[in-house]
């Protein structure tokens, strides 16, 4: 028998659009989460109309994000496997009780919050924020400890999944806040000094994102040809214009001079560029994930 080795075959994608809205769905409600605990899990009393939406926002997000990972799974009966089978040093192990575990703490904060029982709540507000980063950090691992895939190989990558989540969180926040209180409050008015405060402190996410970004992009660079051949994709090849143009461009410059610049620092142009960023970090997700995957392992 004749044996041969065939080399540069292009692979089936382990991941795709599905894990990709996994995290970012995730993202949204860690982020979301995280901004309702100003208020009721540190005191801070200006950021108090954020309480009550953040957490609705971050347990449906929350709710919503599993489907697709059992969707792209294709054997969610087998769910059950992951409480069964453990292995302790797979984030997928460790992963599987955040998503259990966070849920529920959300479920109960919620509740006291509005109960108002502002001393229960702040106890399960500062417990779930550690759940919260852990819940959308391990997926930044699973991606990080997968050495034959450069673009995802970073120490970074947890850390840049966190940012993002946060840049995420409040754009989100400040989308449905003008939503809300335009349309669904008594008072039918935007509570302008609320929404400039989260649009200074987007823009200071989205700069510590920014930097993370450049930082990512330089490590892989200096790296080996894998490594620099993955940046290239997203510089100079089939990702550019969804990294250069949506994420980058769209995503985080352009909210980032909104925001900052004395002409637009008003409700409408922080709604805008609030908008704008929901769109980047989707594509961010996109990116990592399908354009880790471009390459052929061989």
């Amino acid at each position: 028998m004749e044996g041969r080795v065939i080399y540069n075959v292009f692979h089936h994608p382990s991941f795709g659009i599905l894990i990709a809205t996994y995290f970012y769905l995730t993202g949204l409600s860690a982020g979301s989460f995280i901004l309702s605990t100003l208020a009721y899990g540190f005191g801070i009393q200006r950021y108090k109309p954020l309480g009550k939406t953040g957490i609705v926002l971050a347990t449906l997000l929350l709710i919503l994000a599993p489907l697709f990972l059992l969707l792209h799974v294709g054997r969610p009966l087998r769910a059950w496997h992951l409480f069964v089978y453990l292995h302790a040093t797979s984030p997928i192990t460790w992963g599987s009780f955040f998503l259990t575990i966070y849920p529920l703490n959300c479920l109960i904060y919620g509740y006291y919050i509005f109960r108002g029982d502002e001393g229960r709540a702040r106890v399960f507000g500062l417990i779930g924020i550690p759940l919260a980063i852990a819940v959308h950090g391990y997926t930044g691992f699973i991606l990080a400890v997968v050495k034959a895939r450069p673009l995802w190989n970073s120490p970074l990558m947890p850390l840049l999944f966190l940012a993002s989540a946060i840049v995420s969180g409040i754009a989100l926040m400040i989308v449905v806040s003008i939503v809300k209180d335009r349309f669904f409050s008594p008072e039918r008015k935007v509570k302008e000094e609320l929404i400039l405060g989260l649009g200074r402190m987007l823009g200071w996410a989205i700069t510590f994102d920014l930097f993370l970004v450049m930082c990512d992009l330089i490590h892989h660079l200096m790296g080996d040809a894998g490594e620099v051949e993955a940046v290239r994709l997203l510089l100079s090849g089939p990702f550019t214009l969804s990294f250069l143009g949506v994420e980058t461009l769209m995503g985080k410059l352009l909210p980032l001079f909104l925001v900052f610049s004395p002409r637009t620092r008003n409700v409408r142009w922080v709604g805008v560029a609030a908008l704008l960023v929901v769109v980047g970090i989707f594509a961010m997700r996109c990116n990592v994930v399908l354009a880790g995957e471009y390459l052929p392992l061989l």
